[in-house]
């Protein structure tokens, strides 16, 4: 069996999994899986179908590299751009295991498809997204206020505002929409320049992009 192959079961079999999500992001005001939640169900799976997953750090990248044992180290990849976890409080090493843990978590949802707000609620239109932390045009739709992010606020907060923005950006037609969406999250983009700027940084490239892309349209 090959290892898309093999992965693809792997993927079938945890749709059977109940599994609860621990996580909670009070701000936000969702639920989402800790690596707890899913690991114990992955690892016995993985070893029945003969899969073996690695994580690897480098200075830019985060990748998980599911090998099949059966078959001469086939692998398929998964590799996610490295952006460290902030934690003012805390000390560096502190910040280094969180962003571990973040990567680790995401990558291994990315290959299992397991459905998590961040990834798939927040992409949706407002009317079935449930709570999702931007504020977009009253025209566009109606969605729950964005969270206000103060310093030591949890980073996954910041990440999930931040993706959000760039989802409901590129759901632009137009320039002057996309700029309509910056201002009506004006507050929360000028809080998180102040207290997070590498995640400002993302969200402003982000905004770049597809700024760029529509003048080009």
């Amino acid at each position: 069996m090959k290892v898309l192959k093999k992965l693809q079961e792997a993927r079938n079999r945890m749709l059977t999994v109940n599994m609860k999500k621990s996580g909670k992001n009070k701000f936000a005001g969702y639920e989402y899986f800790e690596l707890g939640d899913f690991m114990p169900h992955i690892t016995p799976i993985f070893n029945e179908l003969g899969l073996a997953g690695v994580v690897n750090f480098t200075g830019e990248f985060a990748t998980l590299s599911i090998y099949d044992t059966d078959d001469g180290g086939e692998c398929i990849v998964f590799t996610s751009p490295l952006v460290f976890a902030e934690n003012q409080k805390g000390q560096a090493i502190q910040s280094l295991g969180s962003t571990h843990t973040y990567f680790r978590r995401y990558l291994y949802l990315l290959a299992l498809d397991l459905v998590e707000p961040d990834t798939v609620d927040a992409a949706a239109p407002p009317s079935t997204a449930g709570k999702v932390p931007v504020k977009v045009d009253a025209e566009k739709a109606k969605a729950a206020p964005a969270p206000v992010v103060e310093a030591g606020d949890d980073a996954a907060n910041v990440e999930l505002f931040v993706d959000s923005m760039i989802q409901w950006g590129t759901s632009c037609t137009t320039v002057e929409e996309l700029t309509n969406l910056w201002k009506a999250n004006q507050k929360e983009v000028t809080r998180i320049k102040e207290v997070h700027p590498s995640k400002f940084a993302v969200l402003q490239q982000g905004f770049a992009d597809i700024r760029s892309a529509l003048t080009k349209e």
